[in-house]
């Protein structure tokens, strides 16, 4: 396995792809409404994305038809917007954005709620905040990556919840998906070392019921819970620093 060290250029380019995908997510949070179809909220992020001199790189990847990721209640992941799945009171929905400028990609997606959520997706909500932030406090020079998923799963568990095992996060910056691949449920001290100039995603889900995810057969590639249970996930884009981390798509040092 070859994980890509950037240069100092690459990582000025990822950064301000970064900024435009963290942006992107906080230009769509007011549309958020019930009524709304999530094909119109990929419209405008596609819109928003471009007026910013950005490319959504879902657009055409693999054949993915649409410019984000629109993923409510009990898909997982992968969800492709459409006009037949229109917002309502209740719902939860996770939206995934991957911009490219100059050539570098940011990766980074956030849930949001419509109306008055349950009580148990809000504890979803903020167990899998709360796993992704875990998770980047053991992005360290020289720590293995194998601790990220543990204290993920750890802290899901201890809350009742579940991990996606089937998906996971990446390498990413030069490339949409690179080296390495960044497990959400792990051994403490297990994998490779991390070093300085290393970028990739965490991106947990975390699941109400059963930990497995099932595609669906219409379009390959809506992820779904095999028992319809409620699923949640935040992503970041992360680069080791010399002494830690940055959150390129929160602008913020951890």
């Amino acid at each position: 396995m070859t994980i890509l060290i950037k240069s100092k250029k690459q990582i000025e380019g990822i950064k301000k792809s970064s900024r435009l995908a963290a942006a992107t997510l906080d230009f769509i949070s007011d549309h958020v409404q019930a009524g709304i179809d999530t094909e119109y909220l990929d419209d405008l992020i596609h819109k928003y994305i471009q007026e910013n001199e950005g490319i959504p790189a879902p657009l055409g990847y693999r054949g993915f038809p649409k410019s984000s990721c629109i993923s409510l209640n009990n898909v997982i992941c992968h969800g492709i917007p459409s006009k037949d799945l229109v917002l309502k009171d209740g719902d939860i929905l996770n939206i995934d954005v991957t911009t490219i400028v100059d050539g570098y990609f940011g990766d980074t997606s956030r849930m949001y709620t419509v109306g008055e959520v349950s009580d148990e997706a809000k504890k979803l909500i903020r167990v899998t905040r709360e796993c992704l932030e875990l998770g980047i406090q053991q992005v360290r020079p020289k720590k293995r990556f194998g601790n990220i998923g543990f204290v993920i799963g750890k802290h899901a568990k201890a809350n009742g919840f579940s991990v996606v095992h089937q998906y996971c996060g990446h390498g990413v910056g030069v490339e949409f998906h690179e080296e390495p691949q960044v497990l959400h449920i792990s051994t403490k001290k297990s994998g490779m070392r991390m070093k300085p100039g290393m970028i990739f995603t965490i991106e947990p889900m975390i699941n109400v019921g059963k930990a497995d995810a099932s595609v669906d057969d219409t379009d390959g590639w809506t992820a779904r819970t095999v028992d319809g249970e409620l699923s949640a996930q935040f992503e970041h884009t992360v680069l080791v620093t010399d002494s830690g981390v940055e959150v390129l798509t929160a602008g913020s040092t951890v």
